[in-house]
């Protein structure tokens, strides 16, 4: 079965609409989906001291939400206190609020301003973001390696409900004689 990873996009390019490339070491700018969504679940986090949505990525001037915001991504621009949290912290919580799985968008939100990324500001950050990317999807005995989210993933895709619709007990080795 082949698996087909989001576009995950590593970027320097922030534009100058909401984000600016002035990130610091303790903050991070992301897109996961619904930035409504990505705002409240860095928001629980412990050590966030704040999130704030907007747009970045395109070209577009002065992005609105109900105005023109294309070729931008709905994002976050997470402050978080150093002390308490690494950058590569604040990608493991990203990794598992987004769905890695879905190159339309996130969940129920698709098209190009609800595709994940992650916007790096140096170097370093580039290279933690490719390694968190490197270990958190990998292929190969994923369903054994993230149980939980492999499980998500399958049921909230319908899968196991319709091949049982389609085959009755015999789907997924219910039946195996």
């Amino acid at each position: 079965m082949k698996l087909t990873l989001s576009a995950v996009l590593i970027s320097t390019a922030l534009s100058a609409s909401v984000f600016t490339p002035s990130t610091s070491a303790d903050e991070a700018i992301l897109a996961g989906g619904c930035f409504w969504c990505m705002e409240s679940d860095f928001e629980k986090l412990d050590g966030v001291t704040d999130v704030v949505s907007g747009f970045t990525g395109g070209s577009a001037p002065n992005p609105t939400y109900n105005g023109n915001h294309k070729g931008h991504f709905e994002a976050v621009k997470i402050t978080y206190d150093g002390g308490m949290l690494s950058y590569n912290d604040i990608l493991d919580h990203f990794w598992v609020n987004i769905d890695p799985f879905d190159d339309r968008g996130q969940f129920c939100d698709k098209g190009p301003s609800y595709l994940s990324a992650i916007f790096v500001a140096n170097d370093k950050e580039r290279a933690i973001a490719e390694k968190t990317k490197g270990d958190e999807i990998g292929h190969q005995d994923f369903y054994k390696k993230s149980p939980v989210r492999y499980k998500f993933y399958r049921w909230n895709c319908g899968r196991d409900q319709r091949l049982e619709e389609i085959w009755g007990e015999k789907a997924l080795g219910k039946n195996k004689s």
